[in-house]
């Protein structure tokens, strides 16, 4: 073989083998559209929020009108999430510079929530709060312990009966709804608490936990009146158990759960605000003599945007779904 042909010959097998490379990676695809939904299968959504948040209760005796409210300290919150495909991250914390949580005296609030999508229908939450610094009052009197802690740790498991409605088009726009549709979705919800009730000069020094289950069936409709406009309400009503113990008793209970929630979100193009709000109450005895209302409400304020996710990131993912055959 001559020179110059082994020359030409070599110049073709470069010049033609990443043509033939490229035709052999699958086009990534950044937009998908149903009849009812826009999804954004290899797009990163990211975002910034304010959010006040906390988890309160009250506790009410059974033979009187005597009642006292606990409620933490610190409720504002700024934070930061990022959503891919399937998974959403969460993180927030509550600065000192926000005007109702000065002067908190050492006072510390942490919530992360984590929401995970399971093919078509499954959705799975897990939420972490951890406090400390409660004001405990009686509707007339109020007193701040610096000392008493909370800790929650929990979430929720649910089937989105209507494939066309999103639920993601709600929490963390990553999907859009075209047209308006509700669905049923049944979920099972579970929490575990711990109060840490001490005094500074150790007059009080206890421990309370609490085990909730419960099933609550829901509905929810995403209502989509223009192109670039969605609003969403919804509402679950559930029963199930409660175990309360303490140093003094340990008690089965029958535990309620109600849960509102209701978002607004206007978009253009890629960019989008909104904000939503929920209230989930869990009521249950401590005792017996002691009736319990344990309150999370939740309110957000966002502004986001999504692009589309890096290349090396996509493939990458895409071998660990082969790999643990997770559908997207």
């Amino acid at each position: 073989m001559g020179l110059k042909r082994a020359i030409i010959i070599l110049f073709i097998a470069f010049t033609t083998s990443p043509l033939f490379a490229q035709d052999s990676i699958p086009e990534i695809i950044y937009l998908k559209q149903t009849e009812y939904k826009e999804l954004f299968p290899n797009r990163i959504t990211a975002r910034l929020f304010y959010v006040n948040t906390s988890n309160s209760l009250e506790l009410k005796d059974r033979n009187s009108d005597l009642f006292f409210k606990l409620h933490p300290n610190k409720q504002n919150r700024i934070g930061a999430s990022i959503s891919f495909r399937s998974l959403t991250i969460s993180y927030s914390f509550a600065p000192d510079f926000l005007s109702e949580n000065k002067d908190n005296d050492d006072s510390k609030l942490f919530n992360l929530n984590l929401r995970q999508y399971f093919g078509k229908h499954w959705m799975q939450t897990l939420d972490v709060f951890s406090e400390k610094g409660f004001y405990l009052s009686d509707g007339s009197n109020s007193a701040y312990f610096p000392k008493f802690k909370n800790f929650k740790i929990g979430g929720s498991t649910s089937y989105i009966w209507n494939e066309n409605f999103s639920f993601r088009a709600i929490v963390s726009q990553d999907e859009k709804q075209l047209k308006s549709v509700g669905s049923f979705i049944p979920r099972f919800v579970y929490y575990y608490s711990k109060f840490s009730l001490k005094t500074e000069d150790n007059f009080l020094d206890s421990d309370y936990y609490t085990f909730d289950i419960a099933f609550a069936p829901s509905y929810y409709y995403n209502f989509v009146p223009t192109k670039n406009l969605f609003i969403s309400a919804g509402a679950s009503v559930g029963m199930g158990l409660n175990y309360s113990t303490s140093d003094e008793e340990s008690l089965f209970s029958l535990l309620t759960e109600l849960n509102f929630r209701g978002a607004i979100t206007y978009d253009i193009n890629d960019f989008y605000l909104g904000a939503d709000y929920s209230y989930l109450i869990l009521n249950h005895n401590t005792d017996r003599e002691t009736y319990v209302k344990d309150d999370i409400p939740f309110f957000q304020i966002f502004l986001g945007y999504r692009f589309k996710a890096p290349k090396k990131l996509v493939y990458k993912t895409e071998e660990l779904n082969k790999k643990i055959k997770l559908k997207k």
